[in-house]
């Protein structure tokens, strides 16, 4: 599934998105552990927040635990895994904003890295849960991770990941949508949002990595 992505700039997050940018900075591609913006419904309307990719943080997992990833949850399971389901049921519901995201695509034979994003060029917002982690020294960080739904069905998704794969992609929430989003605090009425974006409104071209 999706491990990479590039976030909004500070303008585009406070202008498109209407949300004030936080005072710290993020890189241009954001990666597993990487900080980026994500929005979340404050008490005073939406706020923007720097959080860690991934729902638990490397550092956060004990020395002797399994590695494994928390950049994605599925829509199947998000209720019910340990590392999801508090945040699931609390409706502890965030955005996602980019310009786009990265998949493998292997019609050439091989894994080579795609570009996905709208077809106006327009930034958009993928449906994440996120949470509050207590430090050291008494400080709040955050973290997040986004939801995926099956994409065998997509016109363009269902192109991506190895050819005997499950088709995955990331919800995209209409933008008419993100308040709703952002308030809803029943998981089952969440789940209506958990669907299969226009491939019309999508585009996607080849983005190799430079060497």
């Amino acid at each position: 599934m999706c491990v990479n992505f590039t976030p909004p700039t500070r303008q585009q997050l406070e202008l498109h998105f209407g949300a004030t940018a936080p005072a710290e900075d993020w890189k241009q591609e954001t990666w597993q552990d990487y900080t980026a913006p994500i929005i979340v419904a404050g008490d005073e309307g939406w706020q923007a927040l720097l959080a860690s990719y991934g729902m638990i943080p490397k550092r956060k997992l004990p020395e002797e635990a399994k590695r494994f990833s928390t950049m994605n949850a599925r829509a199947e399971t998000v209720g019910k895994l340990p590392s999801y389901r508090n945040a699931w049921r609390q409706g502890a519901l965030c955005l996602v904003p980019m310009q786009a995201f990265y998949e493998p695509c292997y019609e050439s034979g091989k894994a080579v890295r795609w570009r996905i994003g709208m077809a106006d060029n327009k930034p958009f917002a993928v449906a994440g849960l996120w949470r509050s982690w207590k430090e050291m020294d008494g400080s709040l960080s955050n973290s997040f991770t986004q939801l995926t739904i099956n994409a065998d069905a997509h016109p363009l998704m269902s192109r991506m990941h190895k050819p005997d794969a499950e088709k995955r992609t990331l919800v995209i929430v209409s933008a008419d949508e993100y308040d709703a989003w952002l308030t809803c605090r029943d998981p089952e009425l969440a789940r209506s949002f958990l669907r299969l974006y226009p491939a019309e409104l999508l585009q996607a071209e080849p983005a190799p990595i430079a060497r």
